[in-house]
């Protein structure tokens, strides 16, 4: 295993649509094993292919719970609503305000090329959506209706 290099915006591979697997190889399993190690070096929850230069459909997600490694994954269902904020390893130091599903529940296969389901309420629908987002070129800044720097997280009002 070893860390990569992580892409930062604006570099143009962040806005491609990602390529689906078709077949799992040996050099897949080092990708993901390589992502979750640059993942975890970088404090991050999450992290897509195409932020380590890869165009391929393939996310590796922590949010505590254990790694989530999920292959050409798409949301097949989505539930309530949550705002709350948002950094990228892709974009250091800025965060914002982003709307998503409170709950999804996302399909796609595992490193052995099982079909997989999981459900994720929370930061962990929050990281599906996130870098799912990610595979279709989609950044949380496009999404934020207020971008700001880390160092000005805003109040929230209760």
């Amino acid at each position: 295993m070893s860390v990569r290099v992580i892409v930062k915006h604006p570099d143009p591979i962040l806005r491609e649509v990602s390529a689906p697997v078709k077949k799992i190889t040996p050099n897949i399993h080092k990708l993901l094993d390589d992502m979750a190690e640059t993942m975890y070096a970088a404090n991050g929850v999450g992290l897509a292919a195409p932020q380590v230069g890869i165009n391929k459909r393939i996310i590796v997600i922590d949010v505590g719970e254990g790694i989530i490694e999920m292959i050409n994954p798409e949301i097949i269902s989505m539930e309530g609503e949550q705002i709350g904020p948002e950094g990228c390893l892709s974009i250091p130091g800025l965060r914002g305000e982003v709307k998503r599903a409170m709950k999804v529940k996302v399909k796609g296969l595992d490193r052995n090329g099982n079909e997989i389901e999981v459900e994720g309420e929370e930061l962990l629908a929050r990281a599906f959506q996130h870098e799912i987002d990610h595979l279709n070129g989609i950044l949380f800044i496009d999404l934020t209706s207020r971008i700001y720097k880390d160092e000005e997280i805003p109040k929230r009002s209760e």
